[in-house]
């Protein structure tokens, strides 16, 4: 009914009929019964919304519209980490904004480009939303999971570089930059011997899980330190390929 409803709205005249009179369907010269004047209502307020959307302000914890394909979708961005060009956040069903939007399918903490954030999420969005459809989320939403890494290189004699230090995942880009910050400093007191490029933050690399060392684990200068101890054994991933 409502999917019926709302691909004839354009086509039709809204009107309040007479208190006594019976409030018809669509089908009944084209007055509108009280379910789908609701409807139609709901509609409008959607099209409101999408036109004038309330602007988002990073550090505001509130949730997001995150347009998903053709649909959009409530979003709630996580603390410390909603500044930037992209930012973290979790898909949540669009009513119950605490809970995963299934069972089936929990995205987890994802890397949203702030491109696709339409605003501060509204009710009116629900209806663009696939939960709206009677659809869950698909398996492809088109971000990627937001967990971070940094990496240390180095270049041997030979010039070839290769993964001195690997530390991940982080869960938050704050802990990333702030061992990132703490590494180059430690790395500009380096030994001489071995050419030690500068630490970076990049996205983690789930394939190359076992490569990784754990940073809430221990100390990520005390495993920098004990890895340019051992920079002459033969370890490393080279990168040179």
């Amino acid at each position: 009914m409502r999917t019926a409803i709302l691909s004839e709205i354009r086509g039709i005249t809204i009107r309040q009929p007479p208190d006594e009179a019976p409030l018809p369907t669509l089908r009944h010269a084209g007055i509108l019964s009280a379910e789908d004047q609701a409807v139609v209502d709901e509609y409008r307020a959607m099209l409101a919304a999408c036109k004038d959307p309330q602007p988002w302000t990073p550090g505001s914890s509130v949730d997001v519209a995150v347009r998903i394909g053709p649909f959009v979708e409530r979003a709630h961005p996580r603390l410390g980490d909603d500044r930037g060009p992209v930012i973290a956040v979790a898909l949540v069903h669009p009513d119950t904004p605490h809970t995963p939007y299934s069972r089936r399918f929990n995205t987890g903490w994802v890397r949203c480009e702030t491109t696709a954030i339409l605003g501060t999420w509204q009710p009116a969005y629900r209806m663009l939303t696939h939960a709206a459809a009677a659809l869950d989320l698909p398996d492809d939403i088109g971000m990627r999971p937001a967990h971070y890494a940094v990496h240390v290189e180095a270049r041997r004699p030979d010039g070839t570089r290769y993964a001195l230090l690997r530390l991940g995942p982080y869960t938050q880009c704050g802990h990333t930059d702030r061992d990132v910050d703490q590494l180059n400093a430690q790395l500009a007191q380096a030994a001489p011997g071995t050419q030690v490029l500068t630490a970076s933050a990049v996205p983690f690399d789930f394939s190359g899980l076992e490569s990784y060392s754990d940073p809430y684990e221990s100390d990520a200068a005390a495993r920098l330190a004990a890895a340019v101890a051992g920079r002459d054994l033969p370890h490393g991933i080279d990168l040179s390929a």
